[in-house]
């Protein structure tokens, strides 16, 4: 579990360090960037496909084996919602993922100007669109990330390709939503650069519509509105990995009540 712990620590931090210092280079004033891609609505695109591209690749990485790369208080929960981790663990790894955002923003200081131009990467809420349109904003970007984990980790056939759908989902969403709330759909993601750059507006829209978006994600699969779809561990991809059992939905420490089918397989396996 400490080791688990360290990890989403080390992942988020990376994440937060490494993906906002690209928002930087495409966004930061001075940045040559501006005049290579000096259309708006390219330079989200090509800023969310690689965002996405970096949590994708700290996914198939030892973050990834070791705590199954959330790096986001926002899947954590939904993840704790579906009761495939138990209070005490998921509580662990949010306290992590915030921890590990704090650092990783502090690295971004290394930018200068650049960075201190758009607040570090600081997630905003559009001041001529105003709070509840950003709220509404976050609440579906994180609605349609969570979705779209469940739909891929869910289905043997797709879950192999769960990383792949990040730098793509976060392209379409930056370049539609980024201007009206900035499209952090992780709270980790905008405390780090908030408490680095003290831009604190609108703080409430990235705590709130994540949360709100990840409960109404996580119930399309308590609530069976896919019956085809098995969550077996609270992992993003190298699902076999869990030589602790602190992952498994079977395992005793997060039981919900029901046995998992591997559970009951062995069970009928020996009494028969």
């Amino acid at each position: 579990m400490a080791k688990a712990l360290i990890s989403e620590f080390i992942g988020t931090a990376l994440l937060i360090a490494a993906g906002l210092s690209v928002v930087i280079i495409i966004f930061g004033a001075g940045s040559p960037a501006l005049s290579v891609l000096p259309n708006p609505g390219i330079r989200r695109l090509t800023a969310g496909f690689l965002f996405g591209t970096i949590g994708a690749l700290i996914a198939v990485s030892w973050v990834g084996k070791t705590s199954g790369a959330h790096i986001n208080p926002a899947v954590t929960a939904g993840f704790w919602i579906m009761r495939k981790m138990n209070g005490a663990l998921a509580s662990g790894y949010i306290l992590a993922q915030c921890s590990g955002a704090i650092l990783g923003a502090a690295a971004l200081l290394i930018w200068g100007n650049m960075g201190k131009s758009i607040d570090y990467g600081a997630t905003l809420p559009n001041p001529n669109s105003g709070v509840w349109p950003a709220l509404g904003g976050e609440i579906i970007t994180t609605l349609a990330l969570f979705v779209g984990i469940i739909i891929f980790i869910g289905h043997k056939r797709l879950s192999r390709w769960t990383p792949l759908l990040f730098p793509f989902l976060y392209a379409i969403m930056v370049y539609l939503e980024a201007p009206i709330s900035g499209t952090s759909t992780n709270p980790a993601r905008t405390l780090g650069p908030a408490v680095v750059s003290r831009a604190w507006h609108g703080w409430w829209i990235y705590f709130i519509g994540p949360a709100i978006g990840a409960l109404l994600g996580a119930s399309f699969q308590r609530f069976k509105l896919f019956k085809e779809i098995e969550i077996e561990v609270a992992k993003i991809y190298h699902f076999g990995h869990d030589p602790h059992g602190i992952f498994h939905s079977g395992n005793s420490d997060l039981k919900t009540g029901r046995e998992s089918k591997s559970d009951t397989l062995e069970l009928r396996q020996g009494i028969g």
